[in-house]
């Protein structure tokens, strides 16, 4: 009797952990230029989140891209994010010198850039998180993306470091020092796209691989149905309000915030590989619970500590907030067949909290206090809590 063979996803799992990396670095580079930018351009609080804005506002496009994921395929979104991303890092480098030598708005430059490598990281997203789900057994799914993330998190540890080191090292923040290593960056990334293309990466059949492996799932007609979906968009959108806050309230607390970040994300990147390692043993509900309440209880002992060890409890929340990511959107991804591909774009779409949420946290900073501002977060903690427990079991049988 012939046993089927199980396919082996080893080489197709590494690719999209390199693209996970690209994208943890890409994103993180992104929101350690805020300190810098609101020197250079002279900003408020609320101005120097609209780089969070102009960033994480291009997730807006996820439902349509993981539309276009569906008929050009995983490889195909991949192919187009790289190119995209390094169009947009080009486009950064030569339009700011363009704009400096203009006399324009060089900010906005800055930002319009940026939103065009947003978008292609945006594609990326959209394959790397249903991708890396799908490539394996689907109760190990869960893992796999906690993996990921983990890898994603040594690119979010070292982008800080590559912002102090190479691009703001000993420079007056100047809009004339911002441009300097994004050609670079761009041209590295179009070469990753094209190395890409002539690589073979396995199609597949989300519905006949559930099929093959025991579960019954009785599908929708369309994504649009599934509740769970739309609840874990806005558990991601919450999300973003804990990831985000933190590194971009910092500089509004202390002096030279940036040198302090990759404490933050490195503590993302400790989680994330320790809780792959805890994911095999313990229900990742349970395990997402845990993470909320200490997340929580180092946001309130920020409160009750003075000076640097306020920022320390801050940054220390960075180890708890390291499987949030994950476990939210396993939860969202839950039992949807042929329809995960669609369901990844719309809880994608939720990322763009960090567009929405950081400019209003900087407005409270503006008119009140750092502390206000940081106070909203444990309205995303109480979200999450219930997202866990409820909200992603809603309309599953």
């Amino acid at each position: 009797m012939n046993q089927k063979q199980t396919p082996n996803y080893t080489f197709a799992l590494i690719v999209v952990f390199i693209v996970c990396f690209l994208i943890g670095f890409i994103t993180t580079m992104n929101n350690s230029m805020i300190d810098f930018c609101t020197k250079a351009f002279n900003l408020n609080a609320q101005q120097g989140q609209y780089v969070n804005t102009a960033f994480y506002g291009a997730y807006i496009f996820a439902v349509p891209f993981s539309l276009l994921m569906s008929k050009i395929g995983y490889k195909g979104t991949l192919i187009l994010g790289l190119a995209v991303a390094g169009i947009g890092f080009v486009v950064n480098s030569l339009g700011i010198n363009a704009a400096i030598a203009a006399g324009i708005n060089v900010y906005t430059v800055f930002l319009a850039s940026m939103c065009l490598v947003a978008m292609g990281v945006v594609m990326l997203q959209n394959v790397a998180n249903p991708y890396v789900m799908v490539l394996g057994a689907p109760e190990k799914g869960a893992f796999r993306m906690t993996l990921s993330q983990a890898l994603n998190s040594v690119a979010t540890t070292v982008a800080p470091m590559f912002i102090t080191t190479v691009i703001i090292a000993d420079k007056v923040p100047t809009p004339e020092a911002v441009p300097a290593p994004f050609l670079g960056l761009g041209i590295f990334t179009l070469l990753i796209g094209l190395v890409l293309a002539f690589l073979k990466l396995p199609k597949i059949d989300e519905g006949k691989q559930s099929a093959e492996a025991g579960e019954k799932l009785v599908e929708k007609s369309s994504v649009f149905k599934y509740p769970h979906v739309w609840l874990g968009a806005l558990g991601i959108f919450m999300y973003m309000g804990l990831e985000i806050g933190i590194p971009s309230m910092l500089p509004y607390k202390i002096e030279n915030a940036t040198g302090f970040l990759w404490l933050y994300w490195g503590g993302m990147m400790v989680g994330r590989f320790v809780g792959a390692a805890v994911l095999s043993k313990y229900e990742p509900r349970m395990l997402l619970t845990v993470c909320l309440a200490c997340g929580a209880a180092c946001v309130g002992a920020s409160y009750l500590l003075d000076g640097i060890y306020s920022a320390y409890a801050l940054l220390a929340a960075g180890l708890f907030h390291s499987v949030m990511w994950p476990l939210i959107f396993n939860l969202g991804l839950q039992k949807l067949g042929r329809h995960t591909k669609a369901a990844s774009g719309i809880i994608n779409t939720g990322v763009i909290g960090g567009a929405l949420l950081t400019p209003l946290m900087g407005r409270v900073v503006d008119f009140s206090s750092v502390g206000v501002a940081l106070s909203l977060m444990f309205v995303y903690y109480l979200y999450e809590v219930w997202f866990c427990w409820k909200g992603s079991k809603v309309g599953l049988k």
